[in-house]
């Protein structure tokens, strides 16, 4: 019986021996194991496309009676870039404009027509269960890349340049998005900063800076609602902007204006007809009536035929993943 006894307790021994050394083996084998972490399913989702456009139109005349420029060539240019960010709350959205233009007549000779690079970026965080109202930051920077000139005459006066002027705005706000295409931001608080860069404009006082100075800011309330490249009607697009600020330091009553609309008719697969119509009023920009001492409404309007090409429409998803 003793030795019966000892054999079951030997075993048992063993048993027991043999299954902690399994467990040791596990909690090794689980310390020197790599850690890879679970994917992130959150998707950064972009969206990129844009627009261009090239108009071209000439007119000539001979022994005409009814009279008018022997020749005239009128040449314009647009080019539109967004690309769009949008993760979970977030989102990110940023739109590039430039037109340029150029007219060339006989009695007049050469000159500018059209000229501004535009852009515009929000960044925005959702604060409500339906995904339309964001709080939202607003930078904005307007320019041209050419000097312009105002004719009296015939005779040709600088009036604008590279920097001079340009605007810059900062703005925190909230902005209404109930689609990709429509956009609302309003704001209580903007910064928008003025810039003479040219030294012979400077010294005039022009664009509402203290002669001498290069620069001014402004504090008010600001507005912009935007359309991007919405199809109205069948071969019919549009593509708007308008922004509205409130100085509130300087008659706030008096609300400075840009705004700008494209509207394109597509004739076949290579050619449209376009028209773009830009007003812009600002209080302080004194360049209308006899001495030139009162603001008035600045309205370009152009319409031509040519080549409309629409920059395909991308979409990209990544979702990173992460080893450790």
């Amino acid at each position: 019986m003793k030795q019966l006894a000892l054999c079951i307790l030997l075993a048992f021994g063993m048993n027991v021996a043999t299954s902690q050394e399994l467990i040791l083996g596990k909690l090794r084998n689980e310390t020197s194991r790599t850690i890879r972490k679970e994917a992130d399913t959150s998707r950064w989702n972009w969206k990129k496309g844009g627009l261009m456009s090239f108009n071209l139109s000439q007119g000539s005349l001979s022994n005409w009676a009814a009279g008018g420029d022997n020749f005239s060539l009128a040449v314009n240019g647009y080019f539109n870039y967004f690309f769009f960010f949008k993760q979970k709350r977030q989102y990110w959205d940023n739109n590039l404009d430039m037109n340029l233009g150029f007219i060339q007549t006989t009695s007049q000779g050469g000159r500018k027509n059209d000229d501004r690079v535009d852009f515009l970026s929000k960044y925005g965080y959702k604060i409500d269960s339906l995904g339309k109202w964001y709080i939202s930051t607003l930078f904005n920077f307007r320019s041209q890349l050419f000097d312009g000139y105002t004719y009296s005459g015939g005779v040709g006066e600088l009036s604008s340049s590279f920097l001079s002027p340009a605007y810059m705005i900062l703005s925190a706000g909230f902005d209404y998005k109930p689609n990709e295409r429509l956009s609302v931001f309003l704001s209580p608080l903007t910064s928008r900063s003025t810039f003479v860069t040219k030294k012979l404009l400077a010294n005039k006082g022009a664009y509402g800076i203290p002669p001498g100075s290069y620069m001014l800011n402004q504090i008010g309330a600001f507005a912009t609602i935007n359309y991007n490249n919405a199809t109205v009607a069948k071969n019919i697009g549009y593509k708007g902007r308008l922004d509205l600020f409130s100085d509130y330091g300087n008659h706030p009553q008096n609300v400075d204006i840009f705004m700008t609309n494209l509207v394109s008719f597509k004739i076949n697969k290579y050619l449209s007809a376009t028209y773009s119509l830009d007003l812009i009023y600002d209080d302080d920009i004194r360049l209308f009536g006899p001495v030139k001492q009162s603001p008035g409404l600045q309205l370009k309007s152009l319409i031509g035929i040519g080549f409309l090409k629409q920059i395909a429409v991308r979409r990209y998803q990544y979702a990173p993943k992460i080893i450790v």
